[in-house]
């Protein structure tokens, strides 16, 4: 099948003024974001935080480092693929990623950097809005922008400590996490010392400072100011990141709030619309469910990643799973993802989930994964006779269906079990199934009696701080919620934070692609792995590392320039 390919648009109104090239992990941070320009006008203030807006994302990171991706090697007999890229392996093992080259997209240095530098757009922003009026928030010209830039700030913080920190606990537990430096001002100088308490944050005091950030920004939101507002903070996409912040400090009345204020009540008008797709190509797929006119997308994000290649590489990939015994004699399950996501049913449907019909791809046969067309790339070609250009993918941060279960679960939490069920089955009713959500279905399909495995994880709430430990029926309902979300967030790395707050341990099997035996590791609540090690350049900068050994690697810029892929590299088809 040939890939026609779509020139990115979102390109064409983003990066109207940039922000310095990078050379070091926290060089973004010490330079003004283009040396040429004054910003000293509202429209360049607008126009300045357009390129704050990241094009990297922790997606790839996060899903090699959780429980939806399975290792062919070890399921599929007698196949031994190299990793796509070695760090795709260690991410896998969770070791800390040191082979990565220049450039090169979706590592833990490219998130740091981009992310940092975009924290730094918003503190140049912020610093020349203060130089152009005493007021800020309350400057008609200004106000919008003084919003955008905190909230902003704010969300790019809550990325960077939920990847390289420890998920939010309690206020006592989470005083003793280490967070991630929290820059609230541009650098004047060229060597800033990070290991300072100006910068070494807490979790409990990096939650602080986001939610002061978003709380100083979140009321001065105007989605008339945009010209695509699913492009930027508007309204509906700052209420649910207010809701997803609030569901991981676990205030869940503030929740329910920011949830209804982006959902409303009944939610119906907002939900993603699965059975009005137009499936007769892949690129019209692509541009029905990134529509950013779509109720449903909150925020759309583009980025530089490769996720759709390293699928097609066919190492890493939800798949079934197998028994096996290893040399030690031990019988090792592997659970099969592709049963827990996509053709296992739920609780009020068998089989594949109905919005997944005919949206489902694979690559060379089932045996080497299958992938929702969603991840599918865009290609924008720099020299079209050459055959390079750069690698998109677009991502929804924040959607009115993801947030739908962020609303379910503070419910939940409140008492009202009721309630959770009604917003879960509005997610099953807009996702094609037409029978109807019950707490006897619910019960049924995840029971904690051994059977039902691949849908019910081992949680640890207690010893992740949460004060209120649900059992019985509201398990139940909690497992269905977990379930739900891993479903609506496959290949954007959100199951990893769930993993993270709730912990729940994950189990990973290998095998290289030069060996025969079959290696083991588990992942439980409270090892030090569940931390993705900050970049080696960072902690040459004078910051700590945050784990308990090293990590070294290179660092990068942009996006790289690769060719163009005028075929699969398997023959895929319709699943």
């Amino acid at each position: 099948m040939k890939k026609n390919y779509i020139y990115n648009g979102v390109k064409a109104i983003a990066l109207l003024m940039t922000a310095a090239s990078l050379t070091s992990c926290f060089d973004a941070l010490d330079e003004v974001p283009d040396n040429r320009t004054e910003i000293d006008s509202p429209e360049k203030v607008s126009m300045l935080l357009v390129s704050a807006y990241p094009e990297e994302t922790p997606a790839l990171l996060c899903e090699l480092s959780g429980d939806n991706y399975i290792d062919d090697n070890v399921v599929v007999p007698a196949t031994h693929n190299d990793a796509r890229s070695k760090w795709h392996e260690e991410a896998y093992q969770w070791k800390d990623i040191n082979n990565y080259s220049m450039g090169e997209q979706d590592t833990p240095n490219q998130v740091w950097e981009t992310y940092y530098a975009g924290i730094s757009v918003c503190n140049h922003a912020i610093q020349a809005m203060l130089e152009m009026s005493e007021d800020p928030a309350h400057d008609l010209e200004l106000s919008h922008s003084w919003g955008e830039a905190h909230v902003l700030r704010a969300y790019l913080h809550f990325v960077l400590v939920n990847t390289f920190a420890e998920a939010y606990k309690d206020e006592t537990k989470s005083a003793a996490d280490r967070g991630i430096p929290y820059v609230t001002k541009p650098e004047t100088t060229v060597h800033v010392d990070y290991s300072t308490s100006e910068y070494l944050h807490s979790v409990k005091e990096t939650y602080d400072l986001i939610e002061k950030d978003l709380l100083e920004g979140i009321d001065l939101i105007d989605d008339s100011k945009y010209k695509v507002p699913a492009y930027h903070f508007n309204r509906n996409a700052v209420n649910a990141f207010a809701a997803r912040f609030y569901l991981y400090k676990r205030n869940y009345d503030k929740v329910i709030h920011y949830a209804d204020q982006a959902l409303g009540t009944n939610p119906s008008s907002m939900l993603r619309k699965w059975n009005t797709i137009n499936t007769n190509t892949m690129d019209s797929r692509l541009n029905w469910f990134n529509d950013h006119q779509a109720p449903c997308n909150f925020l759309i994000q583009s980025t530089y990643s490769v996720q759709d290649r390293m699928l097609s590489a066919c190492r890493f990939a939800i798949n079934n799973g197998k028994k096996f015994t290893d040399n030690d004699g031990r019988e090792w399950t592997v659970p099969s993802t592709l049963k827990s996501l996509i053709d296992g049913g739920g609780p009020n449907w068998s089989g594949q989930l109905p919005a997944f019909d005919s949206n489902l791809f694979i690559f060379g046969g089932q045996e080497f994964g299958v992938w929702l067309f969603r991840v599918y790339e865009y290609f924008e070609y720099t020299d079209k006779i050459a055959g390079i250009g750069y690698v998109h993918m677009l991502y929804q941060p924040f959607t009115a269906d993801e947030t739908l279960l962020c609303r379910a679960e503070a419910k939940l939490y409140k008492g009202d079990q009721a309630g959770a069920i009604q917003d879960l089955g509005f997610w099953t009713t807009y996702h094609g199934v037409t029978s109807a959500l019950s707490l006897s279905g619910i019960k049924g399909k995840y029971a904690h009696d051994g059977k039902h495995d691949d849908y019910v994880s081992a949680i640890h709430p207690a010893e992740m701080g949460f004060e209120k430990v649900l059992t019985g029926d509201d398990l139940a309902v909690l497992d269905c919620i977990l379930h739900f979300r891993r479903i609506e967030t496959m290949f954007e790395g959100l199951r990893w934070y769930d993993i993270k707050r709730y912990g729940i341990t994950v189990y990973h099997h290998y095998r290289g692609a030069n060996e025969d035996e079959i290696h083991t590791d588990s992942l439980t609540y409270n090892d030090a792995r569940r931390v993705l090690q900050v970049p080696n350049n960072v902690m040459e900068a004078g910051y700590p590392s945050n784990r308990t050994t090293g990590a070294s690697g290179g660092s990068g810029g942009g996006g790289y320039q690769t060719h163009a892929l005028e075929t699969k590299p398997f023959p895929f088809q319709s699943k």
